[in-house]
């Protein structure tokens, strides 16, 4: 590219690292396929119209191109629908695009910013205006006009233009500015003034004394004041902890868990809420509650630094600004004139859990009125605003209720609810009259033991215990705030009955937008991909998580690099890793490397481990190569420089043995470990020639060609240091299969060399079973490796194994989410030992993404980036019918096939603005056909080649239906099989679960 694709103005296409973009926005790309007429073709099985993805607003698209003609939609500001209260300098503006006509592809586009919305009319004075940019590739552009003012609503016009005389298109949105600096800010940190300290007896309750696991009571801050109701207020609000802020009585917004985690000793974020409708008249309330969270409470999994990690005692940071009619803007900021107590919940933990005690509550403190002459004035903290940014991710929110499977009486005032689904959240409880000191107690647990109670030693030290203590009246409802729980089950102790619509399961992550859908005929695949979309909902909570129930819940960078793909495919989650990739930046050492868990945490080993440092290289390239955004690379570029230079320092000859952390190779591999040097060196060179890649996308060739260089070199000694191959036959130190699904997917070995390297590796699949004996840094390359050397045939056997290790085991026995562990519970050895045995953990759920590019064969084409070039190429395997449906950067995608006696039908959807390589299996070659027609004969069709198996085609936008001769029975793996086995526990329909989050999960 010529300069940095990332510099403002620059439209973004999704190009690939060898393709170019120029600041005006030209493209060096060719282009879709074009030079032909639009045509307007229903395809039975593919729709075309697009309903944009939940959450995601088209905005006002008019009908000059035709109702079913060329349309953006989904228009977003920096990877996020009309966020609210931003601080970045140039946003990127971006789009997707929709069209019922084949071909109808954009020619150019232009947008329009202004501060009123008249101003985006023909006539206007906007704040910025491109012109018409003749770009068919751009998916959006950075801003760069006059800077942007603080606290100031910006609405943005998009107009593109389709071929020929028609008048473009057009869709309208917006965004907020929040804070430009921190000189804006008068607000100073407070927090609750404890005042003597309380004189202490000795313990009365004996057993049955409440464990406080020495965490104080969650402070209460309110601050009331009288304003006339203004035309528009802003509250802009943090916390070191957590908060729940409410005016008037009325909670504020709906994050949960706010205002996130990250290094509080690097970057604090706050959230900015449009709180004009709760404003009235007079007398006002300004209310938080505070929490520990992960500032102050307990995280992780060191006893020697079990919590307080970042401060001693949660403290708030808030303003709230009101303007009137006459423009005058009144500030209500946190200071010593707010007045604080303690209320009903006496101690809110991550880990640990939740305890309300309604004998101490503070009835009405929230609202007008309410006498505060006994409670203290705040204590002001600090007024450092200087680590302060805008949250550039969505929140955690309530994202769906799942009501009890079934509740069982389990002993006197004691009952197991069973939710049907494991997940992170929490219980809602309805609970009738509770005599004052009454307590009820929850617990959670992922699994049952024996005798039917929760299963809770792979907790470690994590109580995961909430508590309701009475004070006789007549019904509360009991739903924890400032914590969560990973569980399936609940027991329930001290109601005397309780009935199954007395309680549901909140189901609590980050806010990424569903943007995938997968479905194949065989059921335990469609269980077992949902099985991963929960496993993925359930540890992506502010961050990547490894797993949401024990004493760790880390941002493990190599279980996040491991299953973005897989991630990607589900989930739009390019704002979610913007921001978590910030905390990787903020982890790094001072000597250039990347840690294992972001946010940093003491007691994890800082120096980064092969695998999962790496994930701070290969994670920037895979969100370029998603979503089309250079800044992915730009932002990483340096760090990911200082990574391999860091790893070249201490490994001179270029076997990478030194700084390698605490080196966990391919974790809880069952088989034979692969030598630490193999998965390291692999490694090496695979982030060298990453970075070689994304200096070459921004343009800058004396980097790209250094490591290059450099990554030819750790090839060559990869090749010399651990390869034997005698001509005929090969061998990788150490034998085992993740050691060859390194060399294969990373490129180590000379091309002469790779058949002998897939047969081997067939080999040690085929012996085993079939069946992986890999970890997690194996795990995710298995089906794809098998399936470029041409054994997608065993990549199906694996898929639909029954027997440990395998998928779908864990399915036969109950699973709902994906297991750290392939054998975490065998009917012969039980538990796994508990100090490592999550039952929802990603890591082994990348399969999920070859269900997608390989099962249902929809992928982009490995020069594409941003979807510019779709792939589609089935892989039917046994099956006889699978589907794919994807919200791209661009726009919907899709392929779905079926096989109907002899034959086989495959319906493909491509973007406007880009183009696919379709793949029909079958082979008969002339028996293709295209709604009916010869393809040949076909506009915005070209025959390209035939392969063993397939016929290919290369399609412009729009939709198709090919049906043509169904290929043979897929070939059987060679090697023992394994029998379908009877499920030795009852196997459980999908948890019925009511959406109840903005972003209403489901494709379009």
């Amino acid at each position: 590219m010529s300069g940095s694709p990332a510099a403002e103005g620059a439209s973004t296409h999704g190009v690939p690292p060898n393709g170019g973009v120029s600041a005006n926005g030209s493209a060096a790309d060719a282009g879709p396929v074009d030079a032909v007429p639009v045509d307007v073709v229903s395809v039975e099985g593919v729709s075309t119209d697009v309903v944009p993805v939940e959450g995601v607003s088209a905005g006002a698209v008019s009908t000059d191109a035709g109702s079913r003609g060329l349309r953006p939609y989904a228009l977003r500001c920096d990877h996020r629908t009309t966020p609210l209260g931003i601080d970045e300098a140039a946003p990127l503006l971006g789009w997707r695009l929709a069209s019922g006509h084949r071909g109808d592809d954009p020619t150019a586009y232009r947008v329009r910013v202004a501060e009123r919305p008249e101003d985006l009319d023909e006539g206007g004075r906007p704040r910025w205006d491109t012109g018409r940019v003749e770009d068919p590739d751009a998916i959006g552009v950075v801003y760069a006009g006059p800077a942007l003012t603080a606290r100031t609503r910006y609405h943005w016009r998009l107009s593109v233009w389709p071929a020929g005389p028609a008048a473009p298109a057009e869709a309208t949105s917006w965004f907020e500015t929040a804070f430009t600096g921190t000189p804006d800010w008068r607000a100073s940190w407070i927090a609750h003034d404890p005042g003597p300290l309380p004189v202490m007896d000795a313990p009365t309750e004996g057993a049955h004394a409440l464990d406080d696991h020495g965490l104080a009571p969650c402070p209460l801050l309110r601050r009331a004041f009288t304003a006339p109701a203004p035309s528009r207020a802003r509250l802009y609000v943090s916390a070191r902890g957590l908060y729940e802020i409410r005016l008037g009585g009325v909670r504020v917004g709906d994050a949960e868990l706010a205002p996130g985690w990250t290094d509080y000793t690097r970057r604090v974020q706050y959230q900015t809420y449009d709180v004009t409708a709760l404003l009235r008249d007079g007398e006002n309330v300004l209310a938080a509650t505070l929490a520990d969270g992960w500032w102050s409470g307990f995280v992780g999994f060191e006893p020697r630094r079990a919590g307080a990690h970042y401060g001693a005692f949660p403290q708030l940071l808030a303003e709230l600004h009101l303007t009137g009619a006459d423009g005058r803007t009144t500030v209500i900021a946190t200071d010593a004139a707010w007045r604080t107590a303690t209320g009903a919940v006496r101690h809110a933990d991550l880990l640990m859990g939740e305890c309300h005690d309604l004998r101490l509550a503070a009835d009405g403190w929230e609202l007008p009125g309410f006498d505060d002459s006994g409670w203290s004035p705040a204590v002001v903290t600090d007024a450092d605003h200087g680590l302060l940014v805008a949250g550039v991710d969505e929140p955690v929110r309530a994202m769906a209720e799942l009501p009890a499977r079934t509740v069982t009486r389990t002993g006197e005032a004691l009952h197991v609810v069973d939710f049907g689904q494991n997940l992170a959240g929490r219980v809602r409880l309805s609970v009738g009259a509770l005599p004052s000191g009454a307590r009820v107690t929850v617990r959670h647990a992922e699994a049952l033991d024996e005798a039917g109670r929760p299963y809770t030693a792979n907790l470690r030290t994590a109580a995961a215990t909430d508590v309701l203590i009475g004070d006789g009246r007549e019904h509360t409802v009991f739903e924890p705030g400032f914590t969560y729980h990973g569980f399936r089950y609940a027991e329930i102790s001290g109601l005397p009955a309780l009935r199954p619509r007395d309680i549901v399961a909140v189901a609590l992550h980050s806010d990424t937008p569903w943007a995938g859908a997968f479905d194949c005929s065989d059921p335990e695949i469609n269980r077992l991909h949902a099985c991963v979309e929960w496993g993925q909902r359930s540890n992506f909570v502010s961050v990547p998580t490894d797993c949401p129930q024990r004493d760790e819940r880390l941002g493990w960078l190599a279980d996040a690099q491991v299953f973005l793909p897989t991630a990607a495919r589900n989930a739009d989650v390019a704002a979610f890793f913007t921001k978590w990739l910030r905390d990787v930046e903020d982890a790094r050492t001072p000597d250039g490397g990347f840690t294992n868990v972001a946010p940093r945490l003491t007691g994890v080993a800082d120096e980064g481990a092969p695998g999962w440092g790496d994930a701070g290289v290969v994670i920037p390239w895979h969100l370029y190569r998603t979503y089309g955004d250079p800044r992915f690379l730009s932002r990483a570029l340096p760090a990911m420089r200082s990574w391999i230079e860091l790893i070249r320092r201490h490994n001179p000859d270029l076997v990478w043995r030194r700084k390698v952390g605490p080196h966990f190779a391919d974790w809880l591999a069952p088989g034979t470990p692969t030598p630490r040097a193999v998965v390291a060196t692999a490694y090496f060179a695979h982030s060298t020639r990453l970075t070689a890649h994304a200096a070459e996308a921004l343009g800058e060739w004396d980097t790209a060609r250094t490591h290059h260089r450099l990554a030819d070199d750790i090839r060559t000694v990869f090749t010399d240091r651990f390869v034997i191959f005698d001509g005929q036959s090969l061998s990788i130190e150490g034998d085992t299969q993740t050691g060859y699904l390194l060399a294969l997917a990373f490129g180590l070995l000379p091309e002469d060399r790779v058949p002998a390297a897939a047969r081997r590796l067939a080999e040690l699949v085929e012996s085993a079973g079939p069946a992986l004996l890999t970890g997690f840094l194996g795990v995710a390359l298995a089906a794809p490796v098998l399936d470029a050397c041409g054994r997608a045939d065993l990549a199906h056997a694996l898929l639909r194994r029954t027997e440990t290790p395998s998928w779908l085991f864990p399915l036969r026995h109950g699973a709902t989410t994906i297991w750290e562990r392939w054998d975490g519970w065998t009917p012969q050895t039980g538990f796994r030992a508990p100090s490592m045995n999550s039952f929802n953990h990603y890591a082994l759920g990348s399969i999920g993404e070859w269900l997608h590019r390989g099962v249902a064969g929809l992928d982009q084409h490995p020069d594409s980036t941003g979807y510019r070039r779709l792939r589609v190429r089935p892989r039917p395997g046994a099956l006889t019918h699978a589907h794919s449906r994807y919200e791209s950067a661009r726009g919907t995608a899709e392929a779905r096939w079926e096989r109907r006696g002899a034959t086989l039908s495959l319906w493909v959807r491509v973007p406007p603005g880009a183009d696919a390589e379709v793949h029909v299996p079958t082979e008969e070659p002339g028996s293709v056909r295209e709604s009916g027609g010869d393809p040949a004969a076909r506009g915005h069709i070209a025959p390209l080649r035939t392969e063993p198996g397939h016929a290919v085609y290369r399609v412009a936008s729009g939709t198709y239906h090919f049906t043509a001769t169904a290929p043979g029975p897929a070939p059987a793996a060679t090697g023992p099989r394994v029998a379908e086995a009877p499920a030795t526990a009852p196997v459980t329909a999908p948890a019925q679960l009511t959406r109840v989050g903005p972003s209403e999960e489901g494709t379009p």
